[in-house]
């Protein structure tokens, strides 16, 4: 295939960006989405330029740091997957591809397509955590009967990977599912009640401080998040931070 790139190019933080036109030839189908982006960075290389910075990891869509908007969706025009996990049998011959880093104000480009997501990690550091003691002389947790439905709920919101595409998605740049998944994986457990009404204000606290949006109620991060999300766990968190405040 041949395919037309435009793709954002940022010295670092406090440079001004700019959308920059690349022509590829000889793609393959099978290739992915970062496998493409390698060759173009191979070819950049060869002709002494400077290579396209992107974040990647694992490549296979367990990390989440291969977030991009491409064509202005997150993670490109499938569903349920990370940008590693897309290839380029999606495309046409000829196509012209805009590839740009995730846009929040929470989340500011580092440099070119790779940006700074640590804000979710002050989320999570926050409140993510359950006091009991797990080391030492540890409860087996066959020991505390908890619901099947219950555990595979928790176990559901524990799938998020923090990749930044429902903050991506929404209008407002609103982190609300990624917050509430975090929240519900230890709420709906016995172990994460301890703690439930401290760890909720403060991660709902933090997110705030971190200047993402509200959340629009439009399902956009539902539909774009690579796991599947529910919109359940916003609702959840609402719930507990309702009575957690309401306790004081």
């Amino acid at each position: 295939m041949k395919l037309y790139l435009k793709i954002w190019r940022q010295k670092d933080a406090n440079s001004k960006g700019k959308m920059v036109d690349y022509t590829m030839e000889g793609i393959e189908g099978d290739m992915s989405f970062l496998e493409m982006l390698d060759v173009l960075n191979e070819d950049l290389i060869t002709k002494g330029e400077e290579p396209i910075e992107f974040d990647h990891d694992c490549r296979e869509g367990i990390c989440g740091t291969c977030s991009l908007q491409i064509n202005g969706r997150p993670h490109g025009p499938d569903t349920r997957i990370t940008v590693c996990q897309l290839h380029m049998r999606r495309f046409n011959d000829g196509d012209t591809i805009v590839i740009e880093p995730f846009r929040a104000r929470a989340f500011p480009v580092i440099k070119d397509l790779i940006i700074d997501r640590n804000a979710f990690e002050r989320i999570q550091q926050a409140g993510g955590y359950v006091s009991v003691n797990t080391s030492g002389n540890t409860v087996d947790a066959n020991a505390i009967p908890i619901e099947k439905e219950m555990a595979d709920k928790s176990f559901n919101a524990a799938t998020c990977i923090g990749c930044g595409a429902c903050v991506a998605a929404c209008k407002n740049a609103s982190a609300m599912l990624f917050t509430s998944a975090k929240v519900s994986q230890f709420a709906l457990l016995p172990q994460g009640r301890v703690e439930a009404s401290d760890r909720v204000r403060s991660m709902v606290r933090q997110m705030d401080l971190e200047g993402f949006g509200n959340c629009t109620n439009t399902g956009a991060c539902e539909v774009e998040c690579p796991k599947g999300i529910s919109l359940e766990n916003i609702a959840r968190m609402n719930r507990e931070y309702l009575s957690a405040t309401a306790k004081g």
